[in-house]
């Protein structure tokens, strides 16, 4: 019977967290308060996106927004990507280039580049995105800005996958939909800890006071959830979660990509705050021992006895990631959720063991 014990143990934190994650999961989307357009700076990071900003300049541009420019910073590439920013350039004024060339302190960084454009932003308040990722309407821009306030000065936003076939896309949709769940009800809750910089804003103010990427700089990733882990509080962080103001990204191809982007950015999880690496560990390690703990439980006890237990446990999940799911529009993966639970937790697991021996590779 200790062995139920222990499984009802493992259960039990399981709903924990899931009663933390119906913070997000049953928010009601408030309207926005906010009637001002303030200026905004809409910076995008590029290297060797030449074909990618053919897309998705003109949609920026399209944004129903008054009052913004648009940043495109050249990372060093190597394909026809300044090419491309200068063409587009020459038709429209709002767009303002940083070319970056190669620094032998900073060499292929991201972050170096960021700084760049950050340093030609002439707005206090900037929205940041991909060069691959498209807005999902034109009130993107707009939405994701009136979320700024004298006390917000971090705003979080969801940048989904598309919908393709296969069981990758099913796994980077599951994750990408796990990962939005944890960092907005974390930010719910008051201890905000990670933002992705496919839909990320904050004002110039909050970069400066946190001294930019500074503490992090030679750290290959982590632009995005680094910058948010030491700057976002309770009181200057908010979420923004309306259709309106996702972005869409194309998601990887190959298992052998996928699994190297989720190398690099599992890698940056070390540098979180201590109360959010426990958090998060508690979290992974549960969701673990829940497999384990449940598989010998039905091998070595009478099945029915742990099956009350494990259903609810099951049902729970359901609820609350199948209400975020359905808010975050991918109904369709509600059906698989605890087979892709499953099968993530094992890829994360080769992953932290991979990443344990070996060291993180640049951004691109």
């Amino acid at each position: 019977m200790l062995l139920l014990y222990v499984l009802g143990l493992v259960i039990l934190v399981n709903c924990i967290f899931y009663l933390l994650f119906s913070k997000f999961s049953f928010l009601i989307l408030a309207e926005s308060t906010s009637v001002e357009d303030y200026p905004v700076s809409l910076i995008v990071c590029a290297k060797n996106e030449a074909e990618n900003l053919k897309k998705n300049i003109p949609l920026w541009l399209e944004q129903d927004y008054p009052n913004f420019e648009l940043i495109l910073t050249n990372d060093a590439s190597i394909d026809d990507t300044l090419l491309i920013i200068q063409e587009f350039a020459e038709i429209d004024s709002r767009i303002q280039i940083v070319d970056v060339e190669n620094n032998e302190a900073f060499w292929a960084s991201k972050k170096y580049a960021l700084t760049l454009g950050i340093k030609r932003a002439k707005n206090k308040r900037m929205v940041f995105t991909d060069a691959d990722c498209r807005p999902a309407s034109k009130q993107w821009l707009r939405s994701m800005a009136s979320n700024f306030s004298k006390q917000k000065q971090l705003i979080l936003g969801y940048g989904a996958y598309e919908k393709k076939p296969g069981l990758l896309n099913k796994l980077i949709r599951y994750e990408t939909l796990l990962t939005a769940v944890q960092y907005f009800s974390f930010a719910k809750a008051g201890i905000p800890y990670m933002g992705v910089g496919r839909n990320l804003a904050y004002t110039s103010q909050l970069y400066y006071n946190t001294n930019g990427f500074m503490s992090h700089i030679k750290v290959a990733s982590g632009d995005d959830d680094l910058f948010v882990n030491e700057a976002a509080t309770a009181k200057n962080t908010t979420i923004c979660f309306e259709e309106a103001a996702f972005t869409y990204s194309e998601p990887k191809k190959s298992w052998n990509t996928w699994i190297l982007q989720k190398k690099r950015h599992i890698s940056t999880a070390r540098f979180y705050k201590p109360k959010h690496k426990i958090l998060l560990g508690v979290y992974y390690l549960f969701n673990l021992s829940f497999w384990v703990f449940a598989g010998f439980t039905f091998i070595f006890l009478d099945w029915k006895i742990p099956l009350f237990i494990v259903c609810f446990r099951f049902l729970i999940q359901f609820i609350v990631v199948g209400k975020a799911a359905l808010k975050l529009k991918e109904r369709s993966l509600v059906p698989f959720i605890p087979l892709l639970e499953l099968f993530l937790l094992f890829v994360q697991l080769s992953i932290f063991i991979s990443n344990s021996t070996s060291k993180s590779s640049r951004w691109k």
